[in-house]
């Protein structure tokens, strides 16, 4: 989830013109169709400490992570991610890679990182015929995806609602987003990557694994899957394209994108009438609701519906619900969604409004909306997965915490819609496990000064090991939850302090999975050049 220079404008206008070509010869072609000079190629750029540039390429969007790398090497190309990793590894220097900075952790700003590969500048998307798919370089935040796939083919990706979030880092923990119940993870889309991995004589070089059964990488883009950033090499482009699909127009690759997006807002104020039996009536409500409707083909997977409870206080009780305003009867199917959350809490909706807007400019549209995104971020996130609504204890425990004075003033619980066609793929075949879980659960607290990190992260802590008291303080697979999300990266969950379900991390984040990952990792990367706090360990 990240933030990037912007150096490609000229890039991206030369592929707009050559979108049937590959784009590793795109940019030639383009500039001699126009008639006028090529792009010049984008650095490589070093930038040390004493660089005016350095401490502004240090953070990521969590201001509480500040890294002090011996230099800061910004590329541009493959063949400038391969000679800076190569020059890392011989060197000795541990290496790290960010594409636009969103690590809810410091696996890029680890002391220990000597060196920091910055892939911001490779930003380009377009379609490669070679391959039949689109090409996705890891600078290229999630707006940027959106608005060319939309503009060039009417095509889209069924991933994540910040547009600043970087596709890098996004793409390999799996990806999901506001057509994920429709249409699966971003992964169930990926085609193929192209990786630069480190062989054990420490030679760096870039190789392309693709999903093709004949693939002799193909074990490497199955960890790409899934398998979390940092694990087993730098990514330089991902290749798209839906199974099944048949043919060479780009417009049938990938799905359609929406053309309007139907939006419906549910508001409720914390006041005297939301007691703890009509908060737990409402999340309980909205768990039942998706334990109902996240069937595969199911009608009701066209909805993309988030329940955001902020701690008491001005922020109140949302929920919002997204979809594609072209899917049959959907004004019903959200009417009945707001019917069936609301029953039975005894709260009128201060605000209860639908209304339509154009698709890409609800997921291009600049920001975020998160607290201190102009001045400064200091945050701590947790994650879950969710296989039905959470239990009755477990519903009194958010009540309390989020009613508890000593909360971070922008701090809450999200609960966000999942399942649907997530579900019709195996756990096994992609590195995402949890495929039959229906919510994604999301604690979190921000807040602006580093004088606030003690009390901010003793509070988020507390409140989830409250909420999984009966499992050791974690979600540990079972009836109700089926552990984490790699994207949200929590290092707490391999913390004993924090985590004594004796159930280890891995096992949260990746399942039955976890061992082949394993394998992967020790054939792709035997030096373990790639690791980080929650890095996936060789299998000897």
């Amino acid at each position: 989830m990240e933030r990037a220079d912007r150096n490609s404008v000229n890039r991206r206008a030369l592929l707009a013109t050559v979108g049937a070509m590959a784009v590793g010869s795109a940019l030639p072609a383009a500039a001699a169709a126009a008639g006028g000079p090529e792009a010049t190629p984008f650095g490589p750029v070093t930038v040390r400490p004493d660089d005016r540039r350095y401490t502004s390429l240090l953070r990521g969007n969590n201001f509480r992570f500040v890294g002090s790398p011996d230099e800061i090497r910004v590329a541009g190309s493959t063949g400038q991610v391969v000679r800076a990793v190569s020059d890392a590894v011989r060197s000795g220097r541990r290496v790290a890679v960010r594409s636009g900075g969103h690590c809810f952790e410091n696996f890029t700003a680890d002391p220990a990182v000597r060196v920091l590969v910055d892939l911001s500048p490779m930003d380009a998307v377009g379609y490669d015929a070679g391959h039949r798919a689109f090409t996705i370089q890891p600078g290229a935040t999630l707006g940027q995806v959106y608005r060319e796939l939309f503009k060039g083919w009417g095509v889209t990706v069924p991933a994540g609602g910040c547009p600043e979030v970087g596709a890098g880092g996004h793409f390999v923990g799996g990806g999901y987003g506001p057509l994920s119940r429709r249409y699966g993870s971003v992964v169930d889309h990926l085609y193929g990557v192209e990786v630069v991995v480190v062989d054990r004589d420490g030679t760096a070089r870039a190789v392309v694994a693709t999903r093709e059964p004949g693939d002799p990488h193909r074990d490497l883009w199955w960890a790409h899957t899934g398998g979390g950033g940092g694990n087993f090499g730098v990514v330089t482009r991902y290749l798209l394209r839906s199974p099944g699909t048949t043919g060479t127009d780009p417009s049938r690759l990938l799905p359609p994108s929406p053309s309007e997006a139907l939006m419906c807002l549910v508001r409720w104020d914390w006041d005297r009438k939301m007691t703890e039996q009509a908060f737990t009536t409402l999340l309980r409500n909205f768990g039942a609701w998706h334990e109902r409707n996240s069937a595969p083909g199911s009608p009701a997977t066209g909805l993309y519906a988030v329940l955001i409870a902020s701690r008491q206080g001005p922020g109140g009780i949302s929920m919002v619900v997204q979809a594609d305003a072209g899917i049959p009867n959907v004004h019903g199917l959200v009417d009945d969604l707001v019917s069936a959350v609301t029953a039975g809490v005894g709260v009128e909706p201060v605000r209860n409004a639908q209304w339509t807007m154009s698709w890409l400019h609800r997921m291009t549209w600049p920001g975020t909306g998160e607290p201190g995104d102009v001045i400064t971020r200091r945050y701590k996130n947790k994650a879950a997965y969710l296989r039905r609504s959470y239990t009755d204890a477990q519903l009194s425990v958010i009540y309390r915490c989020l009613t508890d004075s000593t909360s971070p003033s922008a701090s809450g619980v999200l609960l966000v819609g999942y399942g649907g066609q997530v579900g019709a793929v195996r756990p096994q075949d992609t590195a995402i496990a949890q495929r039959d879980a229906v919510m994604k659960a999301v604690f979190y607290a921000t807040w602006e000064h580093e004088a606030d990190d003690a009390a901010g992260l003793s509070w988020i802590r507390a409140f989830y090991r409250d909420v999984y008291a009966d499992t050791g303080g974690v979600p540990v697979p079972g009836e109700v939850s089926d552990g984490s999300y790699i994207n949200y990266a929590d290092a707490d969950l391999a913390d004993p302090a924090w985590n004594t379900s004796h159930v280890p991390w891995h096992t949260l984040y990746y399942k039955d999975n976890y061992r082949r990952l394993q394998q992967v990792k020790a054939r792709w990367d035997p030096r373990n050049v790639f690791r980080h706090a929650l890095a996936i360990e060789p299998r000897a």
